[in-house]
């Protein structure tokens, strides 16, 4: 299990002066909390990532699957050096329903500007490419995209979905989760009652009640419904360290409409 991660540099603790201070969402034992069990394969672009410890695999974030070769995810979810698998049509972890598909990841393409000593600085996404694409069917789709720079309204209907506890210091369940979380348009968000400067335009908020997400979620999707259907709008980035769903702290995500750019330049073609 990871260690959970805060901030160490100097400016993060600045910011902590003024706002609490932000925690990836990472650690293996919390993730989302409230919600309730999904339905198995009912958001089939939701991935596992996991990495190699000894003889096995460990879950320990999210992600998109946007392309048949190409996962979207948190760029600290894979600053480290490991040996990276995903894991496509997933939604108990211990118990194998013969849906799923694994490939290992060839390469890791991390924003050039994240850097890891300060989360709320923003660009915190990375693409992962798989050895080998996915094959479509019921259980496996791609995720939906926005267009670039696209901005949502305050109260938008969105799902985080992640595997982990129904809530801070529960029993584990290695099923897929889900909870509603509003969207919080970043004027609410940012304001001071809320999250301040630490929060970024090239950020989403979600929730800031009692459903939130927590460590572990992180790199998974922030789905959000426009004109009928899901998108993904956000990279599951940070949370409180006053707790996952500390009133007004609603989970951040990185905003996925401003890094469309960025992703095509990695030669992905949409």
């Amino acid at each position: 299990m990871f260690q959970l991660l805060v901030f160490t540099s100097v400016a993060a603790l600045v910011l902590a002066d003024l706002h609490p201070q932000p925690r990836y969402l990472e650690d293996s034992l919390e993730r989302v909390v409230g919600g309730e069990v999904a339905q198995p394969n009912s958001w089939p672009w939701q991935i596992s990532l996991q990495y190699r410890a000894g003889s096995r695999y460990r879950h320990t974030c999210g992600g998109t699957l946007i392309e048949r070769g190409w996962v979207m995810t948190a760029a600290h979810c894979v600053d480290s050096k490991r040996t990276w698998r995903v894991v496509l049509g997933e939604h108990d972890l211990n118990n194998p329903s013969g849906r799923e598909q694994i490939s290992a990841v060839s390469r890791v393409y991390i924003h050039p500007r994240w850097n890891s000593n300060s989360v709320s600085a923003g660009y915190d996404i990375a693409l992962l490419r798989l050895s080998s694409e996915a094959t479509l069917n019921p259980y496996v789709q791609l995720g939906s995209l926005p267009p670039s720079g696209q901005i949502l309204p305050n109260k938008n209907p969105c799902y985080i979905t992640g595997w982990g506890l129904t809530s801070t210091g529960g029993s584990l369940s290695a099923q897929l989760k889900q909870a509603s979380l509003p969207l919080v348009d970043h004027r609410t968000c940012s304001s001071s009652s809320w999250w301040g400067s630490t929060v970024k335009s090239t950020m989403v908020c979600g929730g800031g009640g009692a459903e939130a997400g927590c460590n572990g979620d992180s790199g998974g999707p922030l789905n959000c419904l426009v004109n009928g259907k899901y998108h993904v709008h956000g990279i599951a980035s940070f949370v409180s360290s006053l707790g996952c769903n500390t009133p007004r702290k609603p989970t951040v995500f990185t905003r996925v409409s401003a890094y469309i750019d960025w992703m095509e330049s990695v030669s992905i073609d949409f």
